[in-house]
């Protein structure tokens, strides 16, 4: 019988694997936001993966694809379940379950990873975290308002300043009214013009306008249908999207579009909308990192009004070495109708998201010296006879709070040496039976990063091996002072 065959290592398109660095760094973000949620006042709350597919909203079962969009499959009962497109959808079911019990307003935030069965392209993945804030039960435009401000808090605390990104707002509501003024009052077209204006930053003006009239074909040969609009309705969508061109402040973003709206009631609201979070942000003198943007739209069906996107406005470098905008690292905005699927009742709500992995890859792309993490001190093991000894030089570094390991392996002192600098240990803790037979005991600590400086310094062979400038002896009591000394001035 044949044996069967080996199977290949290799990952679904798509998904990436995170290195530890990768983790260290993505959980520093997530603390430094979530620390700013706290402060603000919101309460965390962790729902599960997979959700009914009917309850995620944006992806409702469908006869010919129910799974569209979404990694889904049927339950043992035969009934369609799908992991999270985002954290926004779970979080209307679990309000709608449990409002009763809930405080109104009802303040939450959770973090965690979603996923979407969409195509995949440089820094856009089919799982990636979010950092989601929201707000279930006030209509209040002091709810818009303080989103904005909170996803620019958010961002200040990862490190970016008031000039290194923006707060850009829209209301859903304009846009509606201006198309009801040209004749597309059908809810689904309207939707569709949307998601065509929503590409903007990726695709270009000239594309979103193909998207709006007949449709567009990309380089690869992938056809997207078309919202299939007239000239004038093109031309007055486009007009639209210039609207905040050449303003300088959120007050005349506002005036330019209640020109645009006229008298339609719809657009009307959406106007003295963005008039209220402008005033209850300070006016436009206050939070400039704050500005109206028509542009922003977001392509989620469930918005009902304000929308925003957080943009980082220094450029990075793409995969070719070429200057561009990073773009959106995050988005939310006011979505009135998502528990009413469930209850029948109105319930407003407003919120937003951070793309964690999205936001890292920016700030990674504007540091050239992206420090790597820093892995535990190593005590190895010259004399396998004295394991005890070495065990309890571990248990007293850990217990002083420092990250430490007992080199497990078989290999040679110089092995692990090598093992050492693949695990970024910045000491790495050396006795030999006779040290430790000395009285006083005795360690040799080595400073594995000064030793790697150094060593790039040196070309003789004979020195290279001799050399022991980043290493010092110290008696067994001090080695704990000793390590941290050294660990403590690598964190630097």
């Amino acid at each position: 019988m044949s044996k069967p065959g080996r199977p290949k290592a290799r990952l679904p398109l798509g998904f990436v694997d995170a290195p530890a660095a990768t983790v260290q760094e993505r959980a520093t973000a997530i603390d430094a936001i979530l620390a700013t949620y706290r402060q603000f006042g919101f309460d965390p709350l962790e729902t599960p993966a997979i959700e009914y597919l009917d309850a995620l909203g944006k992806n409702l079962p469908d006869e010919d694809a129910p799974d569209e969009g979404v990694f889904a499959l049927q339950d043992d009962d035969e009934q369609w379940v799908a992991l999270r497109y985002d954290l926004t959808a779970p979080l209307a079911r679990y309000v709608a379950q449990n409002r009763q019990d809930l405080p109104t307003p009802f303040r939450r935030y959770q973090y965690g990873p979603v996923w979407r069965r969409e195509k995949p392209g440089p820094g856009r993945f089919r799982q990636f975290y979010q950092c989601d804030f929201d707000t279930v039960g006030s209509a209040s435009m002091g709810v818009d308002a303080e989103a904005c401000a909170l996803l620019s808090a958010a961002l200040t605390a990862v490190g970016l300043g008031p000039d290194q990104h923006e707060v850009r707002v829209n209301d859903r509501k304009v846009l509606t009214g201006i198309l009801a003024r040209s004749g597309v009052d059908d809810a689904p077209k309207q939707l569709e013009v949307l998601r065509s204006v929503d590409k903007l930053d990726r695709l270009g003006r000239d594309a979103v306008a193909e998207l709006l009239g007949a449709g567009r074909t990309d380089p690869s040969g992938d056809v997207t249908a078309g919202a299939q609009l007239d000239d004038a309705q093109i031309d007055l969508v486009l007009r639209f999207i210039d609207a905040g061109s050449g303003a300088t402040t959120r007050a005349d973003v506002v005036a330019a579009l209640a020109e645009l709206v006229g008298d339609d009631p719809v657009g009307r609201e959406g106007v003295d909308e963005l008039s209220a979070i402008d005033r209850l942000l300070g006016g436009s003198d206050a939070m400039p990192q704050v500005v109206f943007d028509p542009t922003v739209v977001r392509g989620l069906a469930y918005y009902t009004g304000p929308v925003f996107e957080a943009a980082l406005t220094f450029e990075t470098l793409d995969e070719k070495g070429r200057p561009r905008q990073f773009g959106s690292v995050a988005g939310g905005g006011r979505y009135d109708d998502l528990v009413h699927r469930f209850t029948g009742q109105d319930v407003p709500a407003c919120g937003a998201s951070i793309g964690v992995d999205r936001l890292l890859a920016a700030l990674r792309s504007q540091r050239a010296d992206r420090q790597e993490a820093i892995g535990p001190v190593v005590v190895t093991v010259m004399d396998r006879d004295r394991l005890a000894d070495y065990q309890s030089m571990v248990d007293d570094l850990r217990a002083a709070g420092l990250r430490a390991e007992l080199y497990q392996g078989t290999q040679s002192f110089q092995k692990q040496l090598k093992y050492a600098d693949k695990r970024a240990a910045p000491v790495a803790v050396i006795a030999g039976g006779d040290e430790l037979d000395a009285d006083p005991q005795v360690v040799q600590v080595k400073d594995l990063v000064a030793g790697a400086e150094r060593s790039k310094e040196i070309t003789d062979r004979d020195e290279w091996r001799t050399d022991r400038s980043a290493q010092q002896s110290v008696p067994r009591a001090e080695l704990v002072a000793a390590v941290r000394a050294i660990v403590d001035g690598e964190a630097r």
